[in-house]
């Protein structure tokens, strides 16, 4: 059977060493530079033929660099002879590109799974897409894991009263993720519809559903610049929550997000470390982190192995 090799990109090299940590391997050797042009230099300091690659890289920070190094990095060990190269991607970058909502507007995730394909990746490994049907983009196999029985485990561990909690989407979108929670924990749910002008903003709130003297849970994949989960924590509040909480899967954070979310309501605001958080949590003390490296790192051993994922969806790995 062929060895498993975990190289890790410059995204996020502390999650890629949870995972080799949990995996109980080394990290493959890599020397990643830039030249002074500034185009990505990728070394693979060690032989992968024959061998099952696992390549980590996550869209955040720099993404059109780190991007481009997840690219070379697959091509490199495709061309080495690698037997099989899985993209690690635990947040996948330009995912709220993925359908023409005006005119002329580019369906970039639809892009990115092609650069994928053509530089090698024969599978794709990632975490809480945007839209699941962005896994139709690619013609190879798409694992795309939830973040959610670590989000349960998270609520039942550290909100005391979470029996009488509402589950609270901050827009229509996320109404699916938020009842398949809301009935994993047997409580209530709520939405907040919202209308916006243009990108980054929003322009008016309504929320349906009750959260008078409950502790309400605002839950979304994702967070950029925090208005819509700041302006729905607010409209929880007005809408007399007693708390309210939010957990998202990928803390983006840009802009604005930080000074936004500790004028906030927030008793928490709780991400996973799909993208690296320390020192959001250093600025922001409101900010917490759910360790999700363990799912990956055994989505990873499952499919090395070639047994089912279908286990993580709903159980977190002890």
């Amino acid at each position: 059977m062929p060895n498993i090799k975990v190289f890790s990109g410059s995204s996020h090299p502390d999650l890629a060493q949870k995972i080799v940590e949990r995996l109980g391997i080394h990290i493959g050797k890599t020397v990643l530079k830039k030249f002074s042009n500034q185009e990505t230099s990728v070394e693979i300091g060690e032989s992968v033929r024959g061998e099952d690659v696992f390549i980590v890289q996550s869209g955040c920070g720099e993404v059109n660099d780190n991007l481009m190094e997840a690219l070379i990095m697959i091509n490199a060990c495709k061309i080495a002879s690698a037997a099989r190269v899985t993209a690690v991607i635990p947040c996948f970058p330009y995912a709220r590109q993925d359908k023409k909502d005006k005119s002329r507007a580019p369906i970039s995730a639809k892009l990115i799974a092609n650069m994928l394909s053509v530089a090698g990746a024969d599978h794709i490994i990632t975490m809480d897409l945007h839209a699941s049907q962005i896994q139709g983009f690619f013609d190879i196999p798409v694992d795309n894991l939830y973040a959610e029985p670590a989000v349960l485990k998270w609520i039942k561990e550290n909100i005391p009263d979470w029996h009488q909690c509402v589950i609270v989407s901050p827009d229509a979108g996320g109404a699916k993720r938020v009842t398949s929670i809301a009935d994993r924990l047997n409580v209530d749910f709520a939405l907040i519809h919202k209308e916006r002008k243009k990108a980054n903003e929003v322009a008016s709130m309504v929320l349906v559903g009750d959260v008078k003297d409950r502790v309400a849970i605002l839950v979304d994949d994702m967070a950029d610049t925090c208005g819509t989960i700041c302006q729905a924590a607010q409209k929880l509040i007005e809408a007399q929550a007693s708390k309210v909480y939010a957990i998202l899967t990928h803390g983006i954070f840009s802009g604005p997000a930080l000074p936004r979310i500790n004028s906030a309501a927030f008793e928490a605001l709780v991400v996973t470390n799909t993208i690296p958080q320390d020192e959001n949590m250093r600025r922001c003390p409101k900010i917490q982190c759910i360790d999700v490296s363990m799912i990956l790192a055994e989505a990873i051993r499952r499919t090395h192995n070639g047994e089912s994922v279908s286990y993580l969806f709903s159980h977190v790995p002890m």
